[in-house]
């Protein structure tokens, strides 16, 4: 069911002894169903600065050409894109009379991909949402969106809600982290293993012009030791806008811990549990996501 509460309310869910389900023990998979876009909107690529030098990024606008509340921009997971989204957010705005932009960060999709042997830094998601996320935002003249973030997306989404209080509406954040949880390590491991052994690398270049630089810029960073101490809990405290945010009880990268984390420091944010629901709550539960944030953004805007 839909429920808008504490965090403090939720259960543990069910036949976790580890904290991973076994229907997800293979770890992260790539979404099988290519971006089934019933809009008529191409997906053009737009120049922001990047490190000293400009990259191309490729976005779509989706949803009514017009509408009377803010735009709603959607921030992908750590090996998504546009694509992977598959067609949730054209789905969701159509529904709820939303303009929406979905893009796909640099290095991710058919943006510009990252030159062979850069690393991806500790703090990319701070570069992320301090730096990449303003400049594509400024390029495209949007103001005070709401974003709509998943994973990665929803750890950028929270970083810049907090350093730029003035410039978002709202926030949608499913599945966000803030630390790293002992089950976040283990399914970014076992993830490795599937890129091994599996053809992962030919799925996700389905999605990627450079799947290589995509999986090993998030699975290398992750694994790293030094990502172990990353911990964003005292950037949160700054966020001023409506915050729902959204974890699948049988979620296989983290626990509701890091929805308690972000309460304490954002004690207005509501939470949204979804049973039978995994890492993706739009796609294991697209129709009731859809409802949930669409009935949170309308009562909000």
């Amino acid at each position: 069911m839909c429920v808008l509460c504490h965090a403090s309310a939720f259960r543990k869910p069910a036949g976790r002894a580890d904290g991973v389900p076994n229907r997800y023990a293979v770890g992260w998979h790539v979404n099988e169903a290519r971006f089934n876009g019933s809009s008529t909107h191409t997906m053009p690529f737009i120049e922001i600065p990047w490190k000293s030098r400009p990259v191309q990024i490729d976005y779509q606008w989706v949803g009514p050409d017009a509408a009377d509340r803010p735009v709603v921009v959607f921030l992908h997971e750590g090996l998504g894109c546009i694509a992977m989204w598959r067609d949730f957010p054209e789905r969701f705005c159509r529904e709820h009379g939303l303009r929406g932009l979905v893009f796909s960060r640099y290095g991710y999709g058919n943006s510009t991909p990252r030159p062979a042997g850069e690393e991806v830094p500790v703090r990319y998601l701070h570069d992320q949402a301090l730096e990449a996320l303003p400049a594509f935002l400024s390029a495209l003249g949007v103001e005070r969106p709401w974003l709509f973030g998943h994973s990665d997306g929803a750890s950028i989404a929270l970083l810049y809600a907090h350093h730029f209080p003035g410039r978002v509406a709202g926030l949608i954040a499913m599945a966000p982290h803030i630390f790293v949880e002992d089950i976040t390590f283990a399914g970014i491991e076992r993830a490795r293993i599937a890129w091994q052994g599996t053809d992962m690398k030919a799925r996700l270049g389905r999605y990627h012009a450079d799947p290589e630089s995509v999986f090993r810029g998030w699975n290398d960073t992750w694994l790293a030791p030094a990502f172990r101490q990353w911990n964003i809990e005292d950037e949160l405290a700054g966020i001023r806008c409506p915050v729902l945010l959204v974890q699948g009880e049988g979620d296989e990268y983290g626990t509701l811990g890091q929805l308690d984390g972000i309460r304490r420091k954002v004690p207005h944010a509501e939470v949204l549990a979804l049973e039978d629901c995994g890492h993706s709550p739009q796609r294991d539960q697209p129709d009731l996501l859809s409802k949930c944030a669409g009935r949170f953004i309308r009562e909000r805007s």
